[in-house]
């Protein structure tokens, strides 16, 4: 939705504001919003429809860009701010006096999990990517330098730049196209087309390949790996995102910890059946066989969906009671709710260990074929 937002706020900059008109009913945006939404959707079907090497150019070339406008953005905060000084001197609500006082844990908490959950999509989804990579140490470095390191520097520009706002306009700016449309000047054009790059392609990367590959999965022979793309880019229209937006407590407490409350376990699930049972050894040949050692009963492990059920039924009324479905819970639920991700991980992880070892107590791997 921010490309789309991005999209929506060049056009009436450009055409001094002369598209903003009534919410459709239904929508709850404008026609514009709406077109420019679609524009920017048509952007990741260009790409889904070129295939997966059109994505490795895209992210290729992308993400230097991206971090040179991040790096520039935050320049330009220091200055207009007078200085790092000012720039960072907003004191924290959480210290004493402040509008939050003694709330950190109660921020935290559910803060973290949410953005475990956050990345929790493509760290299930890695093996999408990685399995291009040329070996085992290229894709150690790839992750270990090219995703903590820069995540770490655009979460400390994010932090200072929505600092230094304070100083510059009175008021902390979270939202980065409300940061750009109070900049004035043909900046904020290049700015916000920066803004549609930077959602394309942590779109196309976090919530296009893995789900794309996931469709394909269920059905090879139907469903390729560009139909799949297509299948997750229209419920992308269906799940109207721009109501996941519409406040940052739904957005939270909502949106990203309620699928985290499902990504948990099945990250628990994934971490214990290769670590601890399988000792991260696979065989490569029954991974393509379809009465191999994987097979279970007909391609379905009956121990890991329930396994998964167990881990997630505890995160239940919590997620209920946020989305307003439930008027009230147990505290007890509410409270474990705010770290849906790591009950999720714990739980799954073991009961699917004591099932796994119950209903295959003699688990001996084949070890991998030599290449």
């Amino acid at each position: 939705m921010g490309g789309g937002s991005a999209i929506y706020v060049i056009l009436n900059i450009l055409t001094d504001q002369a598209l903003v008109g009534e919410a459709i009913p239904g929508l709850g945006i404008d026609l514009a919003q709406f077109l420019s939404f679609l524009a920017c959707w048509g952007l990741h079907i260009y790409f889904i429809a070129r295939g997966t090497e059109s994505i490795r150019v895209l992210e290729t070339y992308a993400a230097p860009f991206l971090i040179a406008m991040s790096v520039g953005l935050l320049a330009w905060a220091v200055v207009k701010a007078g200085g790092f000084g000012p720039m960072l001197s907003t004191p924290s609500e959480f210290v004493k006096g402040g509008a939050r006082e003694g709330e950190f844990w109660q921020a935290f908490w559910p803060g973290l999990t949410a953005m475990v959950g956050f990345w929790a999509t493509l760290a299930l989804n890695i093996p999408d990517f990685t399995r291009f990579a040329k070996n085992q140490r290229h894709q150690f470095i790839g992750q270990a330098v090219g995703l903590p390191i820069p995540m770490a520097l655009l979460a400390f520009i994010a932090v200072g730049v929505a600092s230094a706002t304070v100083v510059i306009y009175g008021e902390a700016l979270w939202d980065p196209i409300a940061i750009t449309e109070r900049m004035g000047g043909f900046a904020v054009v290049i700015a916000l087309l920066a803004l549609l790059i930077a959602t394309v392609t942590t779109n196309i990367a976090a919530n296009v390949v893995a789900p794309a590959n996931g469709f394909s999965n269920l059905s090879p022979r139907l469903i390729s790996f560009r139909m799949g793309g297509y299948i997750t880019a229209g419920l992308g229209i269906v799940i109207m995102p721009w109501k996941l937006l519409e406040s940052t407590g739904a957005y939270i407490f909502i949106w990203l910890i309620g699928y985290s409350a499902l990504l948990g376990p099945l990250a628990g699930i994934m971490l214990t059946d290769y670590l601890l049972l399988r000792k991260t050894e696979l065989s490569h040949a029954d991974l393509f066989k379809n009465d191999g050692i994987y097979s279970y009963g007909n391609g379905w492990n009956t121990n890991a969906f329930i396994a998964f059920a167990v881990a997630v039924l505890p995160n239940l009324p919590g997620f209920l009671v946020a989305a307003g479905a439930m008027g009230s819970a147990p505290v007890f639920f509410t409270t474990i709710y705010n770290y849906a991700w790591f009950v999720g991980v714990a739980l799954g992880a073991g009961v699917y260990f004591m099932l796994m070892r119950i209903s295959h107590p003699a688990l001996v791997m084949a070890q991998p074929e030599a290449s």
